[in-house]
């Protein structure tokens, strides 16, 4: 039976906190009401120190997090308080920085003859001819012959093997070149120790023995198979001919002293320029790989290689501890990172269920554009949470405020496109830079097939490439899922839509292009087209759909969603900024789907990669509901830091777009420390890549950013300015922990299951990351729970206990509170929870329109969940508690219901009289409410 979890707590695994540390939380999430534990990738990593989705060893749990003893640590402890681990799993990619990939540098010793050159997705082939049969490898800091020249690069032999170290990069040499190195100046050994001496004989056979290895483009497995054996064996004789005869050893360390050259002198360098040119990589600028890199990334990080895990030898090798720990017990549920990037993710997914620990609780990092529905074909119980996130926080927006907070932001900015121009621009970018190489190498898969026919042969490359280019960058969704079983109506109209945006954006194309390739992406192929030809149309295809989804994040998430900040509490994964806000209506009908089609979800607030904390979200939707107020004090601000801005090319710096960014920043993580505030601030101008980027900094304008930064928080440059702000912040704050504390309950009693990152059952005013990878004080949070439990234990006036917390709300023990009890609720009402309906509530009254009500019903009978929204529009700061706050507001209560409840917060029983609760009466003492039916 599938284990389905009850609520998941998210642990970012890292030397920080290891196997060891997790089981000394096992308790404390326990006491907080967690039913499983849910962690980053803890699978060996390429690097030391990393997040964990940089695996190199798909065999071996995590040294740094204390390998398998520590492992079975943690899931002992998980299993004494029967509670879960839901893991992250990495399908797509794999680390291969620091040389701790034994598969990639096998790859890179032996090239197509490697066993693992089909683990990664190499094209062996490429457009440029030139590294047919290599790896172009971006991994050198300046151009290859200036490295080269100076020396950088350096021979050596280790181990018994010959390779070339650039810093701390392993560039292993191919044992049939070691003959070369062997062979040099043989002549010369062997006038000095006599032809025949035997040191000489036997090195002479290692020259012979190695040369005449098959090559590494020879891939008949039996050749393949000799290879790698008489490799092994002439390694072992030479290590041994080295132990046994100085001579010879001082003989090849002049050989590598040769090859090495003498930096400054470019001819010295030849022979280890000949050398390295036989190899089965080339080494290259780091700066090539946008537009000539041969293998599949992780996005356009070249340090995270694809692996084609469509293929079955690649899923086994890759899935075999996962599955034994499945077997075990020890792992209950996994979250699947990235299927986007798999050739056939339902393929994947069908596999992933089908494997020896049988089936199992599987969601999928899949982020959902607005109105997109998770494929039906995926074994999985729906995904990571994205969209209920949007779609949960577009309720604290004020959509009544669109028109005026848009004339801020254009009276500001002076000129805006729209988000959707943006959108496309961005990925346009990234398809002209970053990831040219990929959409290069489709154009030419493209090529291919258009020649094929006589109505499509006249279609030019350059054609081709540009009509690619404007499809993706209209894709309205990340990618379609088209396979050898056909294509849906649903992604048929997607490439419908992406078509007619494209040939509107260019207006002078031959639009006949455009139809044949909707038709090539539709799988219509002409009627005489023979099957090897449909096949190649059809993996051109879901090469395609490899592509689309890394352009949209790199280009939506990554770049446009720093661009655009009229409302930046809208700029998250998976949402959609354009649109202001969430009207009720479809809250409720969205979260009533939810109940028919992924229950068992995750319902997420904040992850490791979303853009802002939870909190820090709902404190700058405030700014939407009070824009006047909110555009005096910009206007304010902009006047009294004019003299903080310095000019650099002409233009001051920050521009008004970026500066209305900070404000927003500084009202939603205030209070901030500069480091923070500076590293983020950088990070946002080198991700928006307007003035300046990763690839291509500007050092004047980044330290124009900083010091502008440095003089905001200082109280003697910036006093008036500071004055003003905190003021004013304090008032947002206050209302965002109303939010904050609303979006808290809805997250644990609606549909799904609540997933709490790791820190925030207290206030998460994070920064994006690594902001929001910062280590968590867990000592704190302990003592805090033990305080608030002794405390609920001593108390007989309950009620008051909650005011008191509101009160002081500042601590953020309201919100650990609300936490502990609401979980503890779902706890004892588990079935409601798990399988309950949906049923939106009314409410009536002065501020009716300022409720957010809803009851699940089902076993355990009825659970009543009552959250106040858009409260700063009533300009009335006094906290939302009591009839004289609301007045004749009231919550109808359907008579099927029943008529008594327990307010499960604070103790209080209620009972509604003619199908109503007054709001005063549910909301007297806290300004939530989770009602459970009573007798």
């Amino acid at each position: 039976m599938i284990r389905v979890p009850r609520a998941t707590y998210r642990l970012q695994l890292g030397p920080g906190l290891t196997f060891d540390d997790a089981a000394a939380l096992v308790d404390y999430l326990d006491a907080l009401g967690v039913s499983d534990a849910y962690t980053s990738p803890f699978l060996e990593t390429a690097t030391k120190g990393s997040h964990g989705y940089d695996v190199a060893d798909h065999d071996r749990l995590r040294d740094e997090l204390g390998g398998e003893p520590a492992f079975q640590r943690f899931a002992t402890a998980l299993r004494a308080r029967d509670m879960g681990l839901l893991v992250d799993v990495v399908p797509n990619h794999m680390g291969i920085a620091q040389n701790r990939n034994a598969w990639w540098l096998d790859v890179l010793e032996n090239g197509p003859a490697s066993p693992h050159a089909s683990t990664f997705d190499i094209d062996w082939r490429p457009v440029k001819t030139e590294l047919t049969d290599k790896v172009l490898l971006p991994v050198l800091g300046d151009q290859y012959g200036a490295v080269l020249d100076r020396g950088e690069l350096k021979l050596g032999l280790e181990d018994g093997r010959f390779l070339v170290r650039y810093f701390d990069t392993v560039l292993p040499i191919s044992p049939r070149a070691w003959s070369r190195i062997l062979g040099h100046r043989i002549d010369v050994l062997a006038a000095s120790l006599g032809a025949e001496h035997a040191d000489v004989v036997a090195l002479k056979s290692l020259i012979t023995w190695f040369a005449t290895l098959p090559s590494h483009t020879d891939k008949d497995p039996e050749r393949v198979a000799a290879r790698r054996r008489e490799k092994e064996v002439g390694r072992e004789k030479l290590i041994a001919l080295l132990a046994a005869s100085p001579a010879v050893r001082a003989f090849i360390e002049d050989n590598i002293r040769f090859f090495n050259g003498k930096p400054g002198d470019a001819q010295s360098m030849e022979p280890l320029d000949a050398l390295l040119s036989d190899q089965a990589y080339r080494a290259a600028y780091w700066r090539v790989a946008g537009e000539e890199i041969n293998y599949r990334r992780f996005f356009d990080i070249n340090e995270l290689a694809a692996i084609r895990m469509e293929e079955p030898e690649v899923f086994e090798a890759t899935h075999r501890l996962l599955f034994r720990l499945v077997r075990e017990g020890a792992v209950t549920g996994l979250r699947i990172d990235h299927p986007d990037g798999l050739y056939d993710p339902a393929d994947y997914f069908r596999r992933l269920q089908g494997g020896p620990g049988g089936e199992i609780y599987v969601v999928a990092e899949k982020i959902l554009a607005p109105g997109e529905q998770l494929p039906e074909s995926w074994a999985t119980a729906g995904t990571t949470g994205y969209e209920f996130l949007n779609l949960l926080n577009g309720i604290f927006v004020d959509r009544a405020q669109a028109r005026a907070m848009e004339q801020n932001y254009a009276r500001l900015i002076r000129h805006r496109p729209g988000f959707t121009e943006i959108v496309h621009d961005c990925k346009r970018l990234i398809m002209e830079t970053s990831m040219a190489a990929e959409l290069n190498t489709l154009a030419h898969r493209l090529n291919t097939i258009s020649e094929k026919h006589r109505a499509s042969r006249d279609f030019t490359l350059g054609a081709l490439t540009r009509a690619l280019r404007e499809v993706i960058a209209a894709f309205p969704v990340y990618r379609t899922y088209v396979t050898s079983e056909g294509i849906t109506d649903r992604d048929r109209e997607y490439v419908r839509r992406a078509i007619a945006t494209a040939r509107r954006q260019v207006a002078s194309a031959d639009a006949s292009i455009y139809d044949w390739l909707e038709r090539v992406l539709t799988l219509d192929a002409p009627e005489r087209t023979s099957e090897a030809e449909r096949r190649e149309r059809l993996d051109f295809v879901m090469r395609f759909q490899q592509i689309t989804g890394p352009v949209t994040a790199k280009g939506f998430e990554d770049t446009a969603l720093y661009r655009f900040n009229r409302l930046v509490s809208l700029n998250d994964v998976g949402g959609d900024p354009s649109r202001f806000g969430v009207t009720l209506a479809e809250f409720h009908a969205d979260n009533a789907a939810r109940v028919r089609r992924s229950p068992h979800a995750l319902s997420t607030t904040a992850t490791h990669d979303t853009k802002r904390g939870e909190d820090m979200r709902a404190r700058i939707n405030v700014l939407s509901e009070i824009p006047e107020e909110w555009r005096r004090h910009v206007a304010l601000w902009q006047r009294l830091n004019r003299r903080q801005r310095a000019m650099v090319d002409g233009r001051a710096v920050p521009g008004a777009n970026t500066e209305y960014l900070i404000y927003q920043t500084l009202v939603g993580a205030w209070p901030v420390d500069l480091a923070r505030l500076r590293e983020y601030l950088l990070k946002v101008v080198h991700e928006a890549k307007t003035h300046t980027s990763w690839i291509n900094p500007d050092v004047r304008y980044d330290g124009a950013i900083v010091a502008f930064a440095e003089a905001l928080l200082d109280p003697t440059r910036s006093q008036a300015f500071l004055d003003d702000f905190t003021a004013f912040q304090a008032r947002v704050a206050h209302f965002g922990a109303l939010n904050a504390l609303g979006q808290t309950l809805i997250k644990i009693t609606a549909p799904g299951v609540p997933d709490f990152y790791q820190g925030t059952e207290l206030w998460d005013l994070s920064l994006v990351d690594p902001d929001n990878r910062r280590p968590v004080d867990f000592t704190l949070r302990r003592r805090l729970l033990g305080e608030l439990d002794r405390a609920l234990a001593a108390t007989a006036d309950r009620p008051g206990f909650a005011a008191g917390l509101v009160e002081a709300k500042a601590d953020g023990r309201v919100k650990l509170f609300l936490v502990r009890e609401a979980l503890a609720f779902r706890r004892a009402r588990a079935a409601l929870f798990a399988d309950g309906q949906y049923r939106p509530l009314e409410t009536r009254g002065t501020f009716a329109e300022h409720l957010c009500a809803f009851a699940r019903v089902g076993e355990g009978g009825a659970a009543l969940t009552v959250v106040p929204r858009l409260l700063a529009r009533r300009g009335v700061e006094t906290l939302p508690l009591g009839r004289e706050y609301w007045q004749d507001t009231a919550l109808v209560v359907p008579a099927d219901l029943g008529a008594r409840f327990v307010n499960a917060l604070t103790g209080e029983r209620l009972e509604a009289h003619d199908d109503a609760l007054p709001l005063g009466d549910v909301l007297a003492h806290f300004p939530v409410a989770l009602l459970g039916s009573a007798t």
